[in-house]
């Protein structure tokens, strides 16, 4: 009989692909990319970049300031031009080249940012792989772009077109930040406008591949600049200078608040993408085994780093012990360990800072009489680093601080509710409006409930699958504008409208 053939050691492969990759990095560091050129900050100082699995330094990275973003617009300016008039179809192929260039390098970029922002390798893997859909989905839409309407009135034919608005400043995350980077500047390439991307500085590394790849894939120098820093010098920098015509953002809602004031002397259009506490409401009438996998999911997955995690449970209370009672088991069960581990559920939060914010929510749990049913603890992972225990509390109520803010980590609140109208009212308690989850057989009541939600975007029987052509984005705190499809374009491309008459109105004469 013959031995069963093996299972290649992913995990062992995984570090064999990061080895060289990360020898590389640290011999060559992080610099900006402007005009198509690697440089190193204007003032030579740097930054260095640490792996949050074990505190390692990866690359040691130019710190961008006013001087480096100075620079980084004027290129973005003087490639507006030719970017703006561009051929469609050349910039579509352009594009599409791009996407293949990150298929290609597909496995360097899950490892790089597994090790870069400690999240799992069974999430990273898709990642690059969505990035790509990104570049092919926005490639297929240039030729579109520019489409407007046909309004024609009794004396006039009245159409409209867009017009790229010009260079435009993109301020990514640290959480997913290779994909999340894709799904701004590809529509942001698409229009027409030419960008200046500022990384988030706790996860440079991919951002820094992202803008080679769009090199090698023959993009011309300047359509796409790379300034690395902080965001109270590159960043404020970026907001306030006057040849940026708009910024789009993805991050706090603080921060989203400040850019605006930044901003604001020069008029700039702003996106933004911010913060949520979003909720998972759960009737006793739900597919109740289909509606657990789903919230232990979306909260639970990419280390609970994600805007739109179902962060706060909301059980209707005929059915929730016996739910909570199967939550828990599911929640004590999640495997956190070292993110190219494939079989990794959780792996270590971003930053020390980070860790620090999260576990302060165990003590505000306990404080606020709420019960931390599962976890409550750092946790001692594989090489030292910010891991912590998947964290459960129960017992909650909707004023709670842990009801209200958002703790960003694998870190899940839960709330019992009556009916209905109790249920949409803690739902709507917060200052967030970014997503919401509905888990219930009667239709009728899921499309009232998603009626009644302030939120942006709202899943019915169905954790969040993202599809592109959709509006993505949130109400309230949560953010202004939307993404995804012609959504995007009506962000970075300004509509012109051209009334063309037929020679047969009537002009009024004045001064006879």
């Amino acid at each position: 009989m013959d031995k069963a053939t093996p299972k290649p050691d992913v995990f062992q492969a995984n570090r064999d692909r990061a080895a060289p990759l990360l020898k590389q990095l640290k011999a060559d560091g992080i610099g900006h990319m402007i005009g198509g050129e690697t440089v190193p900050a204007s003032s030579g100082e740097t930054f260095d970049t640490a792996s949050p699995i074990d505190n390692s330094v990866l690359a040691y990275v130019a710190r961008g300031n006013a001087n480096d973003i100075d620079h980084a617009a004027k290129a973005a300016q003087r490639a507006f031009p030719a970017w703006r008039d561009m051929p469609a179809a050349k910039r579509k192929k352009l594009l599409h080249r791009v996407a293949d260039a990150i298929e290609a390098r597909a496995d360097d970029i899950a490892v790089l940012e597994c090790i870069d922002t400690g999240q799992a390798y069974r999430f990273m893997a898709k990642a690059a792989i969505r990035a790509a859909e990104n570049f092919r989905f926005f490639a297929d839409k240039c030729t579109e772009a520019r489409d407007g309407l046909n309004t024609p009135s009794d004396e006039h034919w009245n159409v409209s077109t867009r017009v790229p608005i010009g260079p435009v400043g993109v301020i990514t995350p640290w959480n997913t930040p290779f994909m999340l980077s894709t799904w701004k500047i590809a529509p942001a390439l698409a229009a027409g406008c030419t960008v200046v991307h500022k990384p988030a500085e706790w996860s440079p590394v991919t951002a820094d591949l992202l803008a080679k790849l769009v090199k090698e894939a023959g993009v011309p120098d300047g359509v796409l600049n790379t300034v690395h820093g902080f965001g109270e010098e590159a960043g404020k920098a970026l907001t306030e200078h006057p040849a940026i015509k708009a910024i789009a953002f993805v991050g706090e809602t603080a921060t989203g608040a400040a850019i605006m004031a930044q901003g604001a002397p020069t008029l700039k259009r702003v996106h933004f993408e911010l913060g949520g506490k979003n909720p998972v409401i759960v009737f006793d009438d739900a597919d109740l085994d289909r509606a657990l996998d789903a919230v232990v999911f979306m909260i639970y997955s990419l280390n609970g780093e994600r805007c739109t995690s179902s962060s706060r449970l909301l059980i209707q209370s005929s059915v929730a012990d016996k739910f909570i009672e199967k939550l828990t088991a599911r929640v004590k069960a999640l495997k956190v360990g070292h993110p190219l581990d494939p079989a990794t559920e959780v792996g270590p939060l971003i930053h020390e800072r980070h860790l620090d914010k999260v576990c302060s929510y165990f003590d505000v749990a306990r404080k606020d009489g709420a019960t931390v049913a599962v976890g409550g603890k750092p946790y001692d992972g594989p090489g030292g680093g910010h891991y912590v225990q998947p964290t459960l509390v129960t017992g909650a109520r909707a004023d709670m601080r842990v009801a209200q803010d958002e703790v960003f980590g694998p870190f899940l609140t839960v709330i019992p509710f009556k009916d209905e109208t109790d249920a949409i009212e803690i739902a709507n308690s917060v200052r967030y409006g970014l997503t919401g989850y509905v888990w219930t057989g009667d239709m009728g009541r899921a499309l009232r409930v998603a009626d009644a939600l302030e939120a942006g975007m709202i899943w019915l029987n169905s954790e969040n699958v993202r599809h592109l052509p959709t509006p993505f984005g949130g109400m309230k705190a949560s953010g202004i504008g939307r993404d995804g499809g012609d959504y995007s374009f009506e962000f970075y491309m300004e509509t012109k409208h051209v009334s063309l008459a037929r020679g047969t109105h009537k002009i009024q004469r004045l001064g006879l």
